[in-house]
């Protein structure tokens, strides 16, 4: 989130991110919000006027003869009931001020389209050739049933809607494209690290998801817990209150972790099989680096560099857009997604989201580095992109790859990952 003083100095320049993200004065009123600070500013100024005072009068009650001594004494209890009352405004001016800075977005690139949702989202490029069949292809559901790989309605009994149980060749497949995700990672220099699901509060807010997502997430009120929905949202607050060394820049994580999302926004959109379950598998690619937009814009396009490369092992046709302002969400700077091609579905769908953050992250789990060259402590920045998310990927996947007989071919890259079988299916030979 940006620091007050920086609002209150460029407020034009502020609002007019506000209007690009699609915010209006009544989800974000900085005349309020500045108008605050400066009541907050004032009571503060007030209050230790007031306990200066008193402190004065506190050593002059020793010195001072019987007949002056009830009249100091009376003075500084009323000083203090004063003090106490400004003490306990302050406080919820401060718990409201908070609240508001905490709902401030990231201000978007200058470089990022303008838009006001994902229909204005702008397509940068598209990469392979779209698979024409000589065949009536089958949609995944239908290639789960032919080939005995998922127990889909027998789960939704157990766990509910939009759960899966995949089985056989296409559990390996899935853990498979993980491990080759997570190996290409490490080849980049990469930590590989598995966190754990489940997050108290705080971090959640330090990542974005409050208070702006809060129906997306799973709440255990009995533990004061929160299921999380993406490795970034540990990984960020990993380090949290640190000051790091300019040395330990940029740290690379890999990191591995089953994910859990409500999709509370998702009506109307496909629900159907293995597109928006509640819980998936993920492998996210979190970095911290040196607060320098040059440096943050190369990692942002070193992710997006990995990303395709992952869709290009796979042999998967794709196309990345950038994502506009008003599509990206409160803690984006710039955001590109990619997006690979459903045959049966005649489009292309979200596989991979890559953002840079800046440091409006850091600035809310208070993450900074001392810098070699002048010993200042900054504000890190933060990025991240998918690297894999199953079972979504395997969409795309089998569906691009089917035959006529209902297998799947597997891509070379892939086939080490799966004990060197080249093709997965009932009639597979």
């Amino acid at each position: 989130m940006p620091d007050i003083k920086f609002i209150i100095e460029n407020k034009e320049l502020v609002e007019d991110g506000l209007r690009k993200k699609g915010y209006e004065k009544k989800d974000l009123d900085l005349d309020a919000l500045i108008g605050l600070h400066q009541k907050i500013s004032a009571l503060k100024t007030s209050s230790q006027a007031l306990a200066e005072e008193k402190n004065k009068l506190s050593a002059q009650i020793k010195s001072a003869s019987n007949e002056e001594r009830p009249a100091i004494i009376a003075k500084s209890k009323e000083l203090g009931e004063q003090f106490k009352v400004e003490e306990q405004e302050l406080g919820r001016l401060q718990e409201e001020f908070d609240l508001m800075m905490l709902k401030v977005p990231n201000l978007p690139s200058d470089d990022a389209p303008v838009g006001k949702d994902d229909s204005e989202n702008v397509v940068r490029r598209y990469v392979g050739e779209v698979p024409h069949f000589d065949f009536t292809p089958k949609d995944h559901i239908e290639l789960m049933a032919v080939n005995d790989w998922a127990e889909m309605e027998r789960i939704a009994k157990v766990s509910g809607s939009r759960t899966y149980a995949i089985k056989n060749e296409l559990s390996k497949l899935e853990l498979a494209m993980h491990m080759f995700v997570l190996d290409k990672l490490r080849g980049y220099g990469f930590q590989v690290i598995t966190v754990p699901s489940i997050s108290k509060e705080k971090p959640l807010y330090g990542q974005g998801y409050l208070p702006f997502s809060r129906d997306e997430v799973y709440y255990l009120p009995q533990d004061d817990l929160y299921l999380s929905g993406t490795a970034e949202l540990i990984l960020n607050s990993l380090r949290a209150d640190e000051i790091l060394t300019e040395n330990e820049l940029p740290i690379l994580y890999a990191g591995f972790s089953p994910c859990f999302r409500r999709e509370a926004g998702a009506a109307g959109k496909d629900t159907r099989g293995l597109v928006r379950v509640h819980q998936f598998m993920k492998t996210e690619q979190f970095v911290i680096c040196k607060n320098d937009m040059a440096e943050s814009e190369k990692w942002h396009q070193q992710l997006l560099k990995i990303s395709e490369e992952v869709l290009q092992d796979f042999e998967l046709p794709y196309r990345v857009l950038e994502v506009c302002t008003g599509d990206m969400g409160a803690p984006k700077y710039r955001q590109y997604d990619l997006e690979a091609w459903v045959p049966s579905q005649n489009c292309y769908r979200e596989t991979h989201s890559c953002s840079n953050i800046t440091d409006w992250q850091a600035r809310r789990t208070n993450l900074r580095y001392r810098a070699n060259a002048d010993g200042k402590v900054k504000f890190v920045h933060t990025l991240n992109n998918t690297g894999i998310a199953t079972p979504r990927a395997l969409v795309p996947f089998i569906e691009n790859h089917q035959n006529a007989d209902a297998t799947v071919n597997i891509p070379a890259k892939l086939q080490p990952y799966m004990n060197g079988v080249k093709v997965i299916g009932k009639n597979a030979k």
